[in-house]
């Protein structure tokens, strides 16, 4: 019979199990003692820390006590089975639907973010500047998208994915309009800051929600249709704005953004259940509201998130997203200014045709590179009989390693030379674009498979790191091409590439291991804080530190 969903797998190098049960029940005991002054429910408190050994497999540390402890309320091990019955809850049919849906809503901020490129000497005219100040503006949507992720991480978990979604839906559309009547250049930075502050919560949410719907084995294929979404919107994203710009007004753009956010919001009110096992919020009934504070502080300290990059494997996926992410802004930002040139284009939509290519390349990656990661998954099982997340990465290798460095140099020294003219500058961009779709799905659903029982805090500590990397590519991209040139540039974005590609074989090599300390740590201190309250909540009276307050309370106690 499987275990329920807030069971953990033990750590290879457990603690003392019975010391660790003897702290809990003394620790039971005490808080039973203190619950009518506490105004705590004790049946709750009963049922929370009562049976001692369902309490020690416990993803979360979920008493009272503990919630408003010293630290949120987390898992001790990083890797956490789930049961296959919780995945059964919903029918495959209401999962697709929920797919799509966070899919396209995955499609609107990164959209936003590039569509205004092909318009950028326009809206530059118009609010009588300069094309480097627009492109600053457009460099600071991606420095806030990496920002926000550490903000609505924690939102999500506490509160849910549902609420979360229609909050940020709902102002993704107001920001929208606000950038589509912007009277000024200092009102246009304003609306579209917040649009990416907002906008960032659809991937975030998408993540996790196929971290609480799909099985481990099934992540990758549904993670590849997701990605679809937020890469498809970066390389579609100049070819629509070019398009409008050639016929309309740039401003069109932002109404059809808005009329977009509008659809996936109106979707997720009425097709888009709450999917998350858990609220972090749920652990808090009973309290006052002073407690209550403390602990939600706690919960929504951005901390946690940056936190989690204590464990070196997350680190080093982060950095290789990353890497893929800079590549992804270098290529995509600069290509009017540096490919309209070199072959003699005259207007935006001439231009915005060549982010076709990439972007069918992510649209073909999508039929295979998420499958071709679960694929991969399941052949490492049957060949070890068991699944070890590490082994996921292995399907990254060959594109990160290989395809991507190679048609990225190919693409900037031709574009220098002047060789291979157009048929080779889009072959190579849709070969790039199409082995980013063999990378992403897996180095997002490590992530996933590594810390599930915290899908949204890691996949914002992800997103914050990637998104960071790619505003200062599209910051520097311009000014260094036209120093260095567009080849040199694109040798700089090789080594990236490649440094990505050696942090993720150390984490296939060492990840494994580097959890298991982590995580070891983690048990010990958790140990050493169990110790500590019950010799706070002991009846044999105070420590000499404690305060005069302290020591009627414990005297009182020590009468009942």
């Amino acid at each position: 019979m499987p275990e329920l969903n807030t069971a953990v797998r033990r750590s290879p190098e457990p603690l003392d199990d019975e010391k660790v049960d003897a702290v809990r029940r003394s620790s039971s005991s005490s808080r039973d003692s203190n619950s009518s002054r506490c105004n705590h429910s004790s049946s709750g408190d009963d049922d929370d820390i009562e049976d001692a050994d369902q309490q020690e497999r416990l993803e979360r540390c979920s008493t009272k006590h503990s919630a408003i402890g010293d630290a949120p309320i987390q898992p001790i091990d990083s890797v956490i089975e789930i049961p296959d019955v919780f995945y059964d809850k919903l029918p495959s049919h209401r999962k697709t639907i929920i797919l799509i849906l966070i899919s396209f809503s995955a499609f609107l901020s990164p959209v936003s973010s590039t569509s205004v490129l092909a318009a950028t000497p326009e809206v530059a005219s118009e609010y009588s500047t300069t094309g480097s100040i627009v492109n600053l503006v457009n460099a600071l949507y991606l420095l806030f998208m990496g920002l926000s992720p550490i903000f609505w991480g924690p939102l999500s978990q506490v509160y849910g994915r549902r609420p979360i979604s229609l909050i940020t839906g709902g102002g993704f559309v107001l920001t929208s309009i606000g950038t589509a009547l912007s009277p000024n250049l200092g009102a246009f930075f304003f609306f579209r800051l917040f649009t990416a502050f907002l906008g960032t919560s659809f991937l975030l949410n998408g993540a996790a929600v196929i971290s609480d719907i799909y099985r481990p084995t099934e992540r990758g294929t549904a993670t590849g249709w997701f990605m679809s979404g937020t890469l498809i919107g970066p390389a579609f994203g100049p070819f629509l704005g070019g398009l409008i710009v050639t016929y309309t007004s740039w401003r069109v753009i932002f109404w059809l953004q808005t009329a977009l956010a509008g659809i996936a919001t109106i979707g997720i009110y009425f097709l888009m259940p709450e999917t998350i096992f858990h609220k972090k919020i749920d652990d808090l009934e009973g309290y006052s509201g002073r407690e209550k504070g403390r602990a939600l502080l706690s919960m929504l300290n951005p901390w946690g998130v940056l936190k989690l990059f204590e464990y070196p494997n997350f680190l080093l996926t982060g950095f290789a997203s990353a890497s893929l992410v800079w590549n992804m802004y270098s290529i995509l930002t600069p290509i009017r200014y540096v490919l309209n040139p070199r072959y003699h284009l005259t207007s935006p939509l001439q231009g915005g045709l060549f982010y076709l290519a990439p972007g069918f390349g992510y649209l073909t990656g999508t039929f295979v590179g998420g499958r071709y990661a679960d694929y991969i998954v399941k052949l490492y099982i049957r060949k070890r009989g068991v699944r070890i997340p590490e082994d996921r990465l292995y399907s990254a290798l060959p594109f990160l390693g290989i395809v991507i460095p190679g048609s990225v140099i190919i693409y900037g020294w031709c574009v220098e030379k002047d060789a291979g003219g157009i048929p080779l500058t889009v072959i190579v961009l849709f070969l790039q674009g199409l082995a980013q779709l063999f990378c992403f799905p897996s180095l997002n659903t490590y992530c996933l498979d590594v810390m599930s029982g915290r899908g949204a805090e890691v996949i914002a500590g992800n997103y914050a790191m990637r998104y960071l990397f790619g505003c200062l590519a599209t910051a520097i991209v311009l000014p260094a091409i036209e120093t260095i040139g567009v080849g040199w540039f694109s040798t700089i974005s090789t080594f990236f590439l490649l440094g990505g590609t050696l942090c993720t074989y150390l984490s296939i090599r060492y990840g494994k291991q580097w959890r298991d300390t982590i995580d070891a740590k983690h048990k010990a201190k958790k140990l050493q804080d169990l110790e500590k309250r019950t010799q706070i909540d002991s009846p044999q009276g105070p420590t000499p530190t404690e305060k005069p307050a302290k020591q009627n309370e414990t005297a009182n106690i020590s009468e009942v």
